[in-house]
């Protein structure tokens, strides 16, 4: 039984329009599309600013990424057991991936979007890398430890994403339109980081780097107390500020991707910006509340995208192809 009706008019025209065929690959995808849309509310809703032909893609990706993330974070589970689990799936992924086929039905429509646009496998193996981390490290030392981590949970989501969306001319050079897709997407996972403080203590993980906890004289027990004090406030500006500083340096990569794109992901990033600003409207708790931007201001976003996509679309050129990505 379909997790989305396929009778769905969005659904269908999004799978027709993606050119989209056989009912075994339209099932997966949009199994992917309904674990966007009950997962990934800013994603879901800025996926949905991009023309129907790239949703498919977009929703496949963030299908695969958020499977790993389910078994990681399976608290109720033990460890030994999730490391088994994470195993086996990632093992047959990467094996399928490999071979040019599958039968899982949310692989399927991975698989076929890495086809399609000749996604390099090894940001996948990477992806795989770093889900395997969040078993064994609980914490980082440094900044620069982190960024090793983000760069195969986040970083390379980022890359991904880029043949989907896609440039804006030949004159768009890949590896630089490639570093505002690193800083965005470190940017994101930086915000879930300062937001999510207090639930990763729960589940036994700290990712605010030790080296800027020493900084501010903050330790464990002391984050653990979940008291916000002067110290903890100017920890979590110093990350804030940090993450604000990777919004900038990806900000002018919005321009370099194709028209069509570009609503999706500063909707995306105008949304996940405004967490830090909810953050500090909070005073800092995040520890008893988690800090999100409001269904009205949302839906204000997506309505402002949504009349600059369908502009985008009226005045649309045809895309350049991407040229060969590293493998």
């Amino acid at each position: 039984m379909s997790t989305v009706d396929p009778r769905h008019p969005i659904a269908r025209r999004e799978l027709d329009a993606a050119g989209i065929e056989g009912a075994a690959l339209r099932e997966s995808y949009l199994r992917c599309r309904a674990i966007n849309a009950a997962h990934g509310k800013t994603y879901f809703l800025a996926t949905a600013l991009l023309p129907p032909a790239k949703r498919p893609f977009v929703h496949a990706l963030y299908g695969f990424a958020r499977r790993a993330d389910d078994i990681v974070d399976d608290t109720a589970v033990p460890v030994a057991e999730r490391g088994e689990r994470l195993q086996a799936w990632c093992g047959e992924f990467l094996a399928d991936l490999d071979w040019g086929a599958t039968s899982d039905p949310v692989s399927r429509a991975v698989l076929d979007t890495v086809t399609r646009f000749d996604i390099p496998t090894s940001y996948f193996v990477d992806f795989v890398e770093a889900m395997r981390w969040d078993l064994d490290v609980t914490s980082y030392a440094t900044y620069a430890e982190l960024e090793q981590y983000m760069w195969g949970s986040a970083a390379v989501i980022g890359l991904q994403m880029l043949p989907v969306l896609g440039r804006r001319d030949d004159a768009v050079r890949w590896d630089v339109l490639e570093s505002h897709a690193i800083a965005l997407g470190t940017a994101f996972q930086l915000t879930n980081f300062v937001r999510d403080v207090g639930e990763d203590l729960r589940r036994g993980r700290v990712y605010l780097p030790q080296e800027s906890l020493d900084q501010f004289g903050v330790d464990l027990e002391r984050l653990r107390r979940g008291v916000v004090d002067e110290a903890i406030r100017s920890l979590l500006a110093w990350e804030i500020e940090r993450a604000r500083g990777l919004y900038a340096k990806a900000r002018p990569g919005l321009a370099l991707v194709h028209p069509t794109s570009r609503d999706c992901l500063q909707a995306a990033t105008t949304l996940y910006g405004e967490i830090l600003d909810e953050i500090e409207h909070n005073d800092y708790d995040v520890f008893r509340r988690r800090a999100h931007v409001g269904a009205g201001r949302r839906a204000a976003v997506g309505l402002s995208g949504l009349r600059g996509a369908l502009r985008a679309r009226r005045h649309s050129v045809p895309e350049p192809n991407p040229p060969t990505p590293r493998s």
